[in-house]
């Protein structure tokens, strides 16, 4: 049992490690991936481990192999973008403003709706859930604090959707939502200065009014976005 977790854990670091030299743009799109034993060799693994991590690779997308040309990166185009681990290595490498915007441009379209749909359908229950988030936000001390407690209220917001689809895609992409809430978080002059507006989306939704929510949801959207883009014009 406990060889076996090593070997998980060898081969997880060794997905994580050429991953992030894949997303990072280390190793481009189309160049080539060094040979199976010169790379096991380099990485102190056995082949084994190396193979299993190059099918995870495979499997989100960032390399193919050929018969006669081997292993290559592939284009972006072709990553799972919402792959948990894709999201992760992107944030760790500062994602460039592009692929903020498009994160943002995600959330204005679905977390606006998300709120509607709360106001008119969650339970007592699941309002509990979001006014407790809320709460944990408000008591939050530190930037770590505050970002898993935004989240929480978040995934609650969702939850309370009542579209299981709609809470399965949060847990896609809750990674790229927490590096992005605390990328936010971090260029306000007070990480706590979103508070009011989370306020007002959880009043929308205990009131049952639905398009309140949505406008609400969407200002906090469109506010976190200028958070990040004020940080991105200062000069270094």
């Amino acid at each position: 049992m406990v060889k076996f977790a090593v070997v998980r854990n060898l081969h997880r670091q060794v997905v994580q490690e050429l991953g992030r030299l894949i997303v990072s743009g280390e190793w481009p799109a189309g160049q080539s991936i060094p040979r199976e034993d010169i790379l096991a060799e380099s990485m102190s693994v056995s082949r084994t481990a190396l193979r299993e991590a190059m099918k995870v690779l495979s499997a989100k997308g960032l390399i193919e192999s050929r018969q006669r040309s081997g292993t290559r990166v592939r284009e972006e185009i072709h990553w799972n973008q919402l792959d948990a681990d894709v999201l992760a290595w992107r944030f760790e490498s500062m994602p460039p403003e592009s692929f903020i915007e498009k994160l943002v441009e995600m959330r204005e379209l679905i977390e606006p709706a998300a709120a509607a749909a709360a106001a008119r359908r969650r339970t007592d229950d699941q309002l509990v859930a979001i006014e407790i988030a809320y709460q944990a936000m408000a008591d939050s001390e530190d930037l770590d604090a505050w970002t898993e407690a935004d989240l929480a209220f978040h995934h609650a917001v969702l939850a309370a959707t009542n579209n299981e689809l709609m809470t399965s895609l949060f847990t896609v992409i809750e990674t790229a939502l927490g590096a992005y809430f605390a990328l936010s978080a971090r260029n306000s002059e007070n990480f706590k200065n979103a508070l009011p507006q989370h306020l007002k989306v959880y009043e929308a939704i205990r009131r049952r009014h639905p398009e309140v929510a949505r406008q609400a949801m969407i200002k906090m959207v469109s506010d976190s976005r200028n958070n990040i883009r004020k940080q991105r014009k200062k000069p270094l």
